[in-house]
C-alpha cells in the first residue's frame, strides 16, 4: 500500500505533547508509532525524552566489537610479520617478542575501536539520509514539528487527531 506523509506544526509544546500522547494510546492499523513519527522542533526540549520513550543505543556494540577486532587483527598481523622472518638468525631472542607487541597491539586496540565506532554512529544515525518527504521553514523558527507516516487508509484518522490539538498547519504529500 502507499504510504502518505503529514506534517503538523504546533506553536505550544505542551499540544505537540498531547497529540503524541494520543497516537501512543490509540491503536491505528497501518500506522506504529515507534517507526513512523518524527518530532521535529527549533530548541532541545528535555521533556521530549520521556514521551517519546527510550530509544535503543547500539553504538556501544560497535566499539566493543571494533576494539576487539582491532587489536586481535592487529596482534595477529604483527606477529605473522615477524614470523615470516623466521629462518633469519635472531641471535637468541624470540621470534615474536610479546612486550612490543603488546604496545602495538594497545594502539591497533584503540584505533580500531575510534573507527568502528564513527562508522557504527554513521549507520545508527541513518546517515547519510534523503532528506524528509515535507519541510516547513517554521520549524526551524519557532514551531513544533510532527511528521507521520500512514498507509492511504489511516490519513483521515491522523488529520482528525492534528485538528482535535489546533494544529497551525498540516501539510500532506503523496509518498512513494
Amino acid at each position: 500500500m502507499s504510504k502518505r506523509h503529514l506534517l503538523a506544526l504546533y506553536g505550544n509544546f505542551d499540544e505537540a505533547e498531547a497529540v503524541v500522547q494520543e497516537l501512543r494510546n490509540t491503536s491505528i492499523k497501518g500506522f506504529d508509532v515507534n517507526e513512523d513519527m518524527i518530532v521535529k522542533s527549533p530548541i532541545e526540549h528535555p521533556e521530549v525524552e520521556k514521551f517519546l520513550g527510550d530509544k535503543p543505543v547500539y553504538v556501544q556494540w560497535f566499539t566493543l566489537i571494533g576494539a576487539l577486532l582491532g587489536g586481535s587483527l592487529g596482534f595477529l598481523g604483527i606477529s605473522s610479520a615477524q614470523a615470516n622472518f623466521f629462518m633469519q638468525m635472531k641471535g637468541g631472542k624470540p621470534i615474536v617478542p610479546l612486550p612490543p607487541n603488546f604496545v602495538l597491539t594497545y594502539e591497533l586496540f584503540i584505533l580500531g575501536g575510534v573507527y568502528i565506532t564513527v562508522l557504527g554512529f554513521l549507520i545508527c544515525a541513518g546517515l547519510p539520509a534523503k532528506r524528509s518527504p515535507l519541510y516547513n521553514a517554521k520549524v526551524s523558527v519557532d514551531n513544533i514539528g510532527i511528521l507521520v507516516k500512514g498507509d492511504e487508509s489511516v490519513i483521515s484518522t491522523l488529520k482528525a487527531i492534528f485538528t482535535k490539538h489546533k494544529a497551525l498547519e498540516i501539510q500532506e504529500e503523496a509518498g512513494k
